[in-house]
């Protein structure tokens, strides 16, 4: 039996093993499988892992069976020898009583509780080991004394019970008959003894085995604990931590943050095929992301100045609105003063009166309105005063007429929209003909 600080020491070679099998160094002792194993499919890896898993649950499984085959078989063979011999005694005696009352009553019933007996003893009797090599030389010789002499014992007793109870020798006869019962019986408690004796031996010989049995279940465990770590490293470095680093990766560049390096693993399975696409998709993601970033920011500049153009060319327009109505209220003002320096010499002050006022009307009109958009209505009668002082200007010469398709008073145009419209009109006239038509 091991003593208590066997344990400990039993298990520490098995401590060591697991620690070296985790180094590098226990792994570069089986370089050549590791490479193997990293190159092979995962299907395969899977099958060899499966079959891994069905040997230890097989190997354990039989282990099982061989510590309850090993404890119960010892004992039961000592118990079955003992039922056996036991029950050969018990038949015996049980023989002897049902012979005495059958002696003294012939009747029926008595004869079946013989008959039964009987069998009972032979059934008993051929059940008995009789091979010399199991149960030993004592137990063989008790064994072949009682098969021997109850075959003697059951044909005189036949005989005895054949014979007439008047018979003068019947009475001698049966109890010798009686003597051969005492003396098989003596040799069935013979045969327990023997039995029980060798038992014994037997128990005392197989029980030191037994107590070895938890420690056997110990080192067993160990080693189960042991293959159990394997397969669990082996699946952490061929599955799980590249699913990790994966999913770790995938965070990362799905909050937009591509600074990481490159996964790298040593797998030559499938695995590494998603680790080196998932790379490349990495970086061809990152300069997708990259090109649109740049593509939207040249957008942005590109629309900033679009919008800056458009800004110019409003101010332009404007400055150039502003320049028009520069260049013609001078020259208007001119023109128009020295006409009516004219008219005054030739008609009465009505006339004179009206274009004044017409003239005053436009010179308002252009001096004090700052709206850039005004009804059509404001513009048309600034025009019907321009076109007056035209007229004054140039007499038949110049007609006009106004065809409205819009409410004037709801329609709204840009300030000072007809009036330099009129004057490239009247400015761009055919030369050579006594009159310039306008419209609007």
């Amino acid at each position: 039996m091991l003593s208590g600080s066997a344990g400990p020491s039993l298990c520490a070679p098995f401590y060591f093993m697991i620690y070296y099998i985790k180094t590098q160094k226990g792994w570069g002792m089986f370089g050549n499988l590791k490479n193997l194993w990293l190159s092979i499919s995962l299907k395969k890896k899977l099958g060899i892992l499966s079959i891994i898993v069905i040997l230890v649950m097989g190997l354990s499984v039989a282990f099982n069976i061989f510590v309850m085959n090993f404890s119960l078989d010892t004992f039961n063979v000592i118990l079955n020898d003992n039922s056996l011999s036991y029950d050969l005694q018990e038949a015996m005696e049980e023989e002897a009583r049902v012979f005495e009352e059958y002696v003294r009553d012939r009747s029926f019933q008595k004869e079946e509780e013989y008959r039964k007996a009987c069998y009972r003893t032979g059934r008993c009797l051929s059940s008995l080991p009789f091979d010399y090599r199991i149960i030993g030389p004592e137990r063989y010789a008790r064994t072949w004394n009682i098969k021997n002499g109850y075959e003697g014992y059951k044909s005189y007793r036949d005989q005895v019970l054949e014979m007439n109870p008047l018979d003068d020798d019947f009475v001698q006869e049966l109890y010798r008959v009686y003597r051969m019962q005492t003396y098989l019986q003596t040799y069935a408690r013979r045969l327990v003894q023997a039995t029980l004796k060798e038992g014994k031996e037997s128990y005392t010989q197989k029980v030191p085995g037994l107590y070895y049995v938890p420690h056997m279940i110990i080192a067993y465990s160990i080693i189960m604990i042991i293959t159990v770590l394997v397969i669990t490293r082996l699946l952490g470095d061929t599955l799980v931590y590249p699913m990790v680093k994966l999913a770790h990766c995938s965070r990362k560049i799905a909050g937009n943050d591509f600074s990481g390096d490159d996964l790298t693993i040593e797998n030559q399975d499938e695995m590494g095929e998603l680790v080196r696409a998932f790379n490349m998709m990495k970086h061809a993601t990152e300069g997708y992301i990259h090109t649109l970033t740049e593509k939207n920011e040249m957008a942005e500049r590109l629309h900033r100045k679009e919008v800056e153009r458009i800004e110019v060319e409003k101010r332009l327009d404007a400055a150039r609105l502003e320049l028009l109505k520069s260049q013609i209220n001078p020259h208007f003002l001119f023109n128009t003063l020295n006409m009516i320096a004219c008219m005054a010499k030739l008609e009465e002050a009505d006339t004179t009166e009206r274009m004044i006022s017409s003239l005053s009307n436009l010179f308002r009109y252009n001096l004090k309105t700052s709206e850039q958009i005004v009804p059509l209505e404001q513009e048309l009668k600034v025009v019907t005063d321009y076109m007056y002082i035209q007229q004054m200007r140039f007499g038949s010469r110049i007609t006009y007429e106004a065809a409205l398709t819009v409410d004037d008073t709801v329609a709204m145009i840009p300030a000072f929209t007809l009036q330099p419209l009129l004057k490239m009109r009247l400015s761009t006239g055919c030369p050579g003909k006594n009159r310039e038509e306008g419209s609007f």
